[in-house]
């Protein structure tokens, strides 16, 4: 090819660049789409943005002229690639063009509600076909620039790196191990390490052409010839800036990781979703006594008509967290990735069980708590409002839990039809407790007395017989007065022959504890040979029951959540199954699922026994009694000893509560993560500064006092080199010094000269004396130099790499240095020596 057709180095450069860059930012924002249509939307946008700045540079189009280009090539290229749901019908593609449109503006907010992966759901590819196509045609625009404009070419390729970071999962990829040694979040750390390597690999070579060129320049201007050669100095500097690059990114691709491990990832989506709607609304628990009120009993909540095989349960609302007080959704401060809801693609990868369908329509059922069956798989919304409630849609894949927050949540004659998929549980009976702690709340010390009578081991077996004995000895009842008097309420009617007990509603912390204690009592006071029917004590409905259940649960090692809902198919000890597909008030049940150490959920159902009633004369007949008179003139009031008097300590663990170490290690972790940065941001200065004293101590401390005045010497030509000054060619000592004009230079250059060619033997007084010349002069380049000189001449490599640079004079004239070196070598010939 013709020299004069060849493309510009910083052309190939800066191609060379941006495509890595893309590559890099593809790999980031991948975990957000897993599709073979993100990949055609990357390569697409990429080769179109490339086109593109090339025709702007070819033609010089102006600003205006490139953008409009742009957008136009972004919409054509939108409705091919970005929309492939239309594809399916030929009628629907001019919809597609409103649907790039739309999602240039509006797809972004989407992209941080949508469940992970969104493959190609809707309109979600034409964020990425934005990134990708604007992002390479102003990188390239940018990095085929003249001048420093171009670095800016940097910030436009991190931002398209950032948008798979921003944009994608609020957890790390999972850790790789390699051998013994594990990698924690390796994507991230790749992503991170590739774009750093490339940026700064880019700009180190960008910022050498431009010397180059300049140099070519007034090559070109003075007809002096320049040398293409690299010099042994260039390596050296080459070899120095990639050691300290490869050190900071090994520390930072090692240490950071681990520094930050176990730390919430906040990433866009973190702070999205409904999460403020929850916490506002009511839990499903606290008004779960409403609806077995006279008024709201036989209200039909919502119909379900199953769709192929029917689900067994449909749940209402999820309860994961406990405060004491009440069981709510999620716990804002305390949730995690998995606990968060997140909007839906078109369809979730459905989990290994019975695929089950099941079509519902809302009738009284109000709120934001959506019903829905199994481990959903696809949602489907019918009616007018179907965009709006799709857009108000919210799952939480963990829990199996949906709320809708569209319009203030559901309304009468919503409907939709659910695909999803019942999970193959095991049996109650043959887990085992993975022993992770559910909970904060320490629960009432009856509770834990009741469970240590019953003498349950701590498996599924034991879980299954305690709460057998808790449905046992509890009594059902959801009211706490009879509104007809004497009559039962109407919630009894079903339940036969029903002796009406009150209860009170509420499942606090105390409201479990008066559970507990009321079986602790007569547990006490029932005859040792009584029937176990005398045992039933406990008076209340699923609101107590399940939340004590899930209390038992936690204290056998098993992570336990409440769940609020119906049963489809009827459960033998339980009222209620939605007859005819009516799902009413009366039909609302709670119950609990409890997690195996395999991570299964296993529903448990804790309704309490009704066909038992309580006997009251359940007694035991107690021993008789001696009642002792108590003589209050004989009882003396006795002061309690003051405490600081006290001389031993007592050795019960119980009495002194251990420190609580966690606000320390939130410090040490922030401090060691500060230190951190600060290691891989400020080492490489850090090493320059300690190399420099360790170099000046070497030099000053040397055993030979000629050694050492001349080390004395190059210690204020190093110095005067980082501050600027020229460093030595050819030229004499005398020379030198007299070129730097410093006071006290000439008086340094013959003391050395003296020294080395004299061929007398200084004493240490007289190197300690040419040692605090070279100290003032140090001090007096510091005082003549700005802030920002120092600090730069402090951190600068011009001193060190000034022995391997190139001499000018090499081959012609002998140094000064060489002869220096030669003359040392033959003292016999200092004398002779003018």
């Amino acid at each position: 090819m013709n020299a004069r057709k060849r493309l510009p180095a910083r052309i190939v450069g800066g191609a060379l660049y941006v495509g890595a860059m893309v590559v890099v930012a593809a790999i980031a924002a991948w975990p957000i789409y897993r599709s073979g249509w993100y990949l055609l939307v990357v390569a697409s946008a990429a080769l179109t943005g490339a086109a593109l700045a090339l025709a702007s540079r070819r033609w010089a189009w102006s600003g205006i002229v490139t953008g409009v280009a742009a957008a136009g090539a972004t919409i054509v290229l939108g409705v091919l690639v970005a929309v492939p749901a239309r594809w399916s019908d030929p009628a629907r593609l001019p919809a597609a063009l409103g649907d790039v449109l739309v999602g240039a503006v509006t797809g972004w907010k989407d992209l941080i509600t949508v469940e992970l992966p969104v493959g190609s759901y809707r309109n979600l590819l034409v964020p990425a076909l934005v990134v990708f196509l604007v992002g390479t045609l102003l990188a390239l625009r940018l990095a085929w620039a003249r001048g420093r404009v171009a670095v800016a070419a940097t910030l436009v390729c991190i931002a398209m790196v950032f948008f798979g970071l921003a944009f994608g999962r609020p957890v790390t990829s999972e850790a790789l191990r390699i051998g013994a040694w594990l990698v924690p979040a390796p994507l991230e750390t790749a992503v991170g390490a590739s774009a750093l390597l490339c940026t700064l690999g880019w700009m180190a070579w960008r910022s050498q052409d431009e010397r180059r060129q300049a140099l070519l320049r007034a090559a070109a201007a003075t007809g002096v010839r320049v040398s293409r050669r690299r010099s042994s100095s260039d390596r050296r500097r080459a070899i120095l800036a990639a050691g300290m690059l490869a050190v900071a990114v090994v520390v930072a691709a090692v240490a950071g990781p681990l520094a930050a491990a176990g730390q919430s990832r906040e990433v866009l989506r973190s702070g999205t979703g409904p999460e403020l709607v929850l916490t506002q609304a009511t839990s499903p628990l606290s008004g779960y006594r409403a609806h077995f009120s006279d008024d709201a009993l036989d209200e039909v909540l919502f119909r379900v008509d199953p769709v192929g095989t029917p689900p067994p349960r449909i749940r209402v609302a999820t309860l994961t967290s406990y405060d004491g007080e009440l069981f709510r959704a999620l716990d804002v401060a305390s949730s995690t990735a998995d606990a968060r809801f997140t909007r839906v693609p078109s369809r979730l990868a459905p989990v290994p069980g019975e695929p089950v369908g099941v079509r519902v329509t809302i009738d009284r059922l109000r709120g934001i708590w959506m019903p829905t069956a199994g481990q959903l798989t696809q949602v489907a919304f019918e009616g007018a409002a179907a965009g709006a409630l799709a857009d108000g849609f919210y799952y939480n894949r963990s829990t199996a839990a949906a709320v809708e927050i569209s319009g203030g949540g559901l309304a009468e004659g919503d409907t939709y039809t659910l695909e999803a998929v019942a999970p193959d549980v095991p049996a109650l009976a043959d887990i085992t407790a993975p022993g992770v702690p559910t909970s904060d709340v320490e629960p009432p010390a009856s509770l834990l007395t009741w469970l240590e009578e019953q003498d349950v081991p701590a498996d599924g077996r034991g879980l299954e017989r305690a709460i057998t004995l808790l449905r046992e000895r509890g009594y059902l009842s959801h009211s706490l007065t009879a509104p007809g008097g004497d009559a039962p309420p109407e919630w009894a009617s079903e339940l036969g022959d029903y002796s009406f007990q009150p209860s009170a509603a509420g499942h606090s912390l105390a409201r479990i504890d008066e559970l507990f204690r009321q079986l602790l009592d007569r547990q006490t006071d029932a005859a040792a040979d009584g029937p176990d029917s005398s045992l039933v004590a406990a008076v209340g409905d699923d609101e107590q029951f399940a939340v004590a259940a899930s209390l038992l649960a936690g204290q056998l090692g098993f992570p336990s959540r409440v769940v609020v809902g119906v049963r489809v198919e009827p459960e033998p000890e339980a009222p209620g199954a939605c007859p005819d597909g009516r799902c009413r008030g009366r039909d609302l049940s709670a119950w609990i699922e409890v997690q195996s150490a395999e991570g299964d959920w296993v529903p448990v159902d804790v309704t309490p026994q009704h066909t038992v009633p309580i006997d009251s004369d359940a007694r035991r007949q107690r021993d008789p009694e001696n009642v002792t008179e108590v003589r209050p003139e004989t009882a003396e009031e006795v002061v309690a000893p003051d405490p600081i008097q006290r001389d031993t300590v007592t050795d019960d663990p119980q009495d002194e509560a251990p420190p609580d170490l966690s606000v320390l290690w939130t410090a040490l972790r922030v401090v060691g993560v500060t230190a951190l940065v600060l290691a891989v941001g400020l080492g490489p200065f850090l090493l320059v500064i300690a190399a420099k004293a360790m170099r000046r101590r070497s030099r000053r401390g040397t055993a030979d006092v000629t050694d050492r005045v001349v080390g004395g010497w190059d210690e204020y030509v190093d110095a005067a080199i980082d501050h600027g000054l020229p460093a030595p060619v050819a030229e004499t000592r005398t020379e030198l010094a007299t070129r730097y004009a410093t006071p006290a230079g000439i008086a340094l250059a013959e003391r050395a000269d003296r020294t080395v060619f004299s061929g007398e033997r200084p004493t240490d007084d007289d190197a300690a004396r040419f040692w605090a010349l070279v100290d003032e002069e140090r001090r007096r380049f510091n005082r003549h130099a700005s802030m920002w000189r120092r600090l730069g001449a402090a951190v600068s490599l011009k001193s060190f790499v000034r022995f391997v640079a190139p001499s000018p004079a090499r081959g012609r004239i002998p140094s000064a240095a060489r002869s220096e070196r030669r003359m040392r070598r033959r003292p016999e010939n200092a004398a002779r020596t003018p």
